[in-house]
This record gives C-alpha cells, structure tokens and sequence, in this order.
C-alpha cells in the first residue's frame, strides 16, 4: 500500500523558468490569514463618560510564581499570557500556554452605559498598583490591582496570587458604578481559546477535545469544533462557571455569585487534514444587576488533573469528554473510580507509566478470566458443533422452520448456549471502551516516556512517510505495528482450526488488524501499548484454556466437548479395558 501511494502520488510542480529569472526560483506565497472574526479587536465607543480612560499607553507587568509565569497589560487591566512552568508543549522544551495569542486579552468587562453604548474594558487604559513591572509571587501571597476612572466613579481589578496553586483571585471593585453602568448587569467574558499544546500529527484529534463548557444548575454543557466551523450555545439560570479547555489543561472562571446566563460561542477557520487550524471561542457570564460594589471569582488555570479539579466540588472534570452519551453513563464512573485511582495507586511503586500501563492490564485481564474462559469454552463447543450445524443446513435448506426447531433441539441436547461466547465478552466491553476513552485524555501519561516512545500521550513515531495516507496519516507507530501483530496471533488462537478451513475467517483474521493497524496509528503509543499487552496476556489465556478443554476431552472420552456426569464415560472405558485383559488371559 505504502509503495502504490508513493508510486501514484503527483510529482512535485517545476517553478516557473522567466526569461529575466533564468534559475529556477521558487516565490514565496503568504498564506491567507486564518485569523476568526471572533478574535477582532474590541472597537472603541464615542461616549463622554469614557473619553479619559480610552486613552493612554499600554505597560506589560510580569508576575512570576513557582507554577507560572503571568503577563498583564495596563490596557484593559487584562491577561496577555499564561505560562506553565512544570508542563511543556510537546516538543518538551516550551511552556504550555493558556491564553490565546490571537486575543487581545483573556478577560474583559462588557456592561451598558447610560448612554445606551455598549463597551469593552479592554479598551480602557488602566494604573496599576506597583511601579515596577515585575511582581515575585512564588513564596508570598500578592496582589496585583488595576484602577480606571470611568466617568464619575471608578473601576478597579484586583489579582490575587498564591504560591503552589493554579487558582488566581479577581475581584472587581466599583465606586459609583450608577453614574457609567446601566442597573442591568456586565457581563464578563472569557476570550479565545486554549492553545494546541500536542504534536500537530493528533490535531485532528485535538479538535474533539477543544471547546468551551459551562454549568447550568447540576448540568454541564459545551460546544466544540471537531465537525462544525461555528457553534454557539446559551446557558440560563444559575450558571456556577465557566470554562474553556484544550486536550489537557484548561482556564475556568468561577464566580462567588451565581450568574442568570451563559453564553458559548465558538469559531474555526482552517484546514483540519492540512494542520492550517485556528479555533477562537467566547465564554460570557451574565451576571445579574444592579452590580456590586464588589464580585469576587476564582481563576483556575491549569492542568485538568482529576483530583485537583475535582476538589471545588462543581463537577469541573465534566468538561472532559467520555464519548458518546449511550456509553458515557458507563464509562465516565469506570474512568473516575477504577482506572484513575488504579493508575495513582500504581505510580506510586512503579518507576514508569509504561510499566503502570504494563501491570494495569495485567491485572485486568486477570480479574476478567473467570469472564474469558467461559467465553473461550462456549466457543469451543461451538466450533466443534459446526459439522452438526452443516449437516442440519443442508438437510432442512428449503424449510427454514424446522433448520431452526433442528438447531434447537441439537443445541438442548448437547446443552451449549449460543450466545454463551458472547455474552461474557459483551460483559468486558464498557470496560474496554472506558479504557479507549481514558487513556486518550490522560494527563497521568502525558510526557511520559517508555523504551523507544518519548511520550505515551502521542504517537511513538519511528520513521516518517514522504506522503500522506488517507485516514493513516505521514509516519508509521511502533507500538500499533505490534499490537496489529498480536491481534493476529491472539485470533489464530483463538479460531483454532476453523481460521484454515473457513477462508471467510482467515481473511478476517487479517483484515481486521489490518483495520485496527489503520485506525490506532495517530492514537497515544500507550493505547497501542495497552492493548498490546491487552492480546499478549490473552493469548495466553487461551492457549491454557484450549489445553484444559483438550484435557478434559481426553478424560471424559466425550467427542463434543460435553463431559457427562458422574464420570461415566471414564467408568465405560476402565470397564472396557478390564474385559480386553480378561478376554487376552
């Protein structure tokens, strides 16, 4: 396949050859901007009350804990930057950013004034508090504050900072906010998205992970790009927070008072299958008038780490996507209570999450053996039944009815359930499925390297294709070259015979690895990883369960695999034995 793609791939266009350009010169084209309308500046308002605060020059001031390094400006008293310093984008040296470099600013203050003119603070000009533009914050508490005069009153921010936490505090604070504010409320808004922090080769798979989400009484709801180049979606009533996230980390807005609405827009432009993404998303709280003289928020900012996030208490790892909403009931408590709490317990005595990985799904396909082997002997009858089967198809061919009473009465009279191999493995599948959906999104395994796999949340690329195949992609996996491999061997195992008399079964024996192979390529290596030892240790299983089957045919002397009871095929046999001695004396 690799060699048809490559051989039928279009060659490379000459650049053009002019007679005042003789060599062969190759013009460079800027590419057309992918910016989203979302992402335009805030337009300034021609209001009387705001003529002082719309002017001024814009300061950087830098705060620096030891999880983060902040920038602010003075021009909208708002985010300009959000470093992490003990997470890196995954060529593993530079910071993972939170705030959108394409905004101009993460927060803003949007309210009416008594002029009906509807206004952003981010273009206001605001003072700031200190006079340096450098703020320590990594062994103390400080604050960081930011004062407009807005007509006959003031607007002040206040950003609170405290070592070894990704929350922030922000209150806003108003002096005779009546004489510039309508009594209806602000709104406050959260602006862009979370930037791409992984390999561009799983961007398309990013994309399901981007979005904005909110929580609407016990509700959690959002939007995403995966499919769609625009959505928006409105929250009403005692809405508790807001949140945009990327695959790993996130920015959530918390407020002390509940706000009436939310409100969710988001915007892509680009090319998914050409890595050409920009995605911009808008979270507004709208929160209720007249306003405070003072609203309190917490800022989390940070990674989306189970038992971090889960310790406000207002169902913030929501936000993390489990799949469908038929199998999410399932797979999201598998994922909280058994693989999270397994994983941490793990790390703790294993040096490596390859190794927790490892001995994970060990463990699991040890707890589902009893699971396992009835399955595998369910099918073994069945398969040894299949001549019987043959036999009763083409006796009854033209009578459908009694092809069926005759399939019955055989499978009552050699007690073997047909679904009895299937029934167990549907039983394994919500776990299977909660594992996939899991190990996707964990951050647990994120940079987290293992033999020749640099990081267990991204594909183990071990050489690169000078093309791109369709639904592959440009580089080949290790981990899932060898998963495909088990799969084959862990099928012939489990098919016995019938993978060679039946070619229907020996294609599937190929094909669907082959499809697996396809599929898992531009999954996270310790999927691959997973499900590698996931076929390793079932290959085994079944090789033991086949050798106990084969053993108790030969005690029971009993050809269709159903032992009869009390042993009185054994007692035949020893009884057949003594008279052949007899008859020989």
């Amino acid at each position: 396949m690799f060699v048809w793609l490559f051989w039928l791939a279009p060659p490379p266009q000459e650049p053009e050859v002019t007679p005042d350009n003789p060599t062969q010169q190759i013009t460079p084209v800027e590419p057309p901007s992918t910016t989203p309308e979302l992402a335009e500046a805030p337009s300034l308002v021609s209001d009387s009350l705001l003529a002082r605060v719309q002017q001024g020059e814009a300061q950087i001031l830098t705060v620096e804990t030891d999880l983060y390094t902040a920038q602010f400006s003075t021009k909208g008293a708002t985010l300009l930057s959000f470093e992490l310093k003990q997470f890196t984008m995954f060529d593993q040296e530079t910071p993972v950013e939170l705030v959108d470099p394409d905004s101009e600013g993460a927060m803003g203050m949007v309210f009416t004034t008594p002029n009906s003119h509807v206004v952003d603070t981010r273009t206001f000009f605001f003072t700031p508090s200190i006079t340096e533009d450098r703020l320590d914050a990594s062994s103390t508490e400080r604050e960081l504050a930011f004062e407009a005069a807005v007509g006959e009153g003031t607007l002040r921010y206040v950003y609170t900072f405290t070592p070894e936490s990704y929350e922030v505090g922000f209150r806003i604070e108003e002096t005779n906010v009546a004489t510039y504010m309508t009594p209806e409320g602000y709104e406050l808004v959260w602006n862009g998205a979370v930037p791409f922090s992984e390999n561009a080769n799983t961007q398309d798979t990013e994309l399901t992970h981007h979005g904005a989400h909110a929580r609407s009484g016990t509700d959690v709801d959002g939007i995403t790009l995966a499919s769609d180049e625009y959505a928006e979606r409105t929250l009403r009533g005692s809405v508790s927070w807001i949140g945009v996230k990327n695959k790993y980390f996130g920015a959530v807005v918390i407020p002390d008072r509940l706000a009436d609405a939310a409100e969710l827009i988001g915007e892509r432009t680009g090319n998914p299958e050409a890595g050409t993404v920009n995605e911009y998303f808008t979270a507004s709280l709208l929160m209720p008038g007249p306003p405070a003289e003072v609203d309190a928020y917490r800022l989390y900012m940070g990674p989306l780490e189970f038992y971090r996030i889960t310790a406000y208490d207002l169902g913030l790892y929501d936000m993390i996507d489990y799949g469908w909403d038929a199998f999410e009931w399932m797979t999201r408590p598998l994922a909280k209570f058994i693989f999270i709490p397994s994983f941490t317990f793990l790390a703790k005595f294993l040096p490596n999450y390859g190794l927790v990985i490892i001995v994970f799904a060990i463990i699991l396909k040890l707890l589902l053996f009893p699971l396992t082997r009835s399955s595998y002997r369910s099918m073994a009858r069945m398969r040894e039944l299949q001549p019987k089967m043959e036999a009763i198809k083409e006796k009854y061919g033209d009578d459908p009815q009694k092809q069926q009473q005759a399939m019955m009465k055989m499978y009552k009279e050699t007690g073997v359930n047909p679904l009895g191999g299937c029934m167990p493995m549907l039983l394994q599948y919500p776990i299977i499925i909660a594992l996939w959906q899991y190990l996707q999104q964990s951050i647990q395994i994120r940079q987290q390297s293992f033999l020749w796999a640099s990081d267990l949340s991204a594909p183990d690329v071990i050489f690169d294709l000078p093309f791109t195949i369709p639904f592959y992609g440009n580089f080949v996996a290790g981990f899932t070259i060898l998963m495909g491999l088990s799969m084959i061997v862990q099928m012939r195992i489990q098919q016995g015979n019938a993978a060679t008399s039946n070619p229907q079964m020996k294609m599937f024996t190929y094909l669907m690895p082959v499809f697996i192979f396809v599929i898992f390529n531009r999954f996270p290596s310790g999927l691959s990883l997973y499900y590698l030892i996931y076929n390793v240790v079932t290959a085994v299983q079944q090789k033991f369960i086949n050798a106990s089957i084969e053993k108790a045919k030969d005690d029971d002397g009993n050809t269709n695999g159903k032992a009869r009871p009390n042993g009185k095929a054994t007692n035949k046999k020893k009884a057949d034995r003594k008279a052949r001695k007899a008859r020989v004396k």
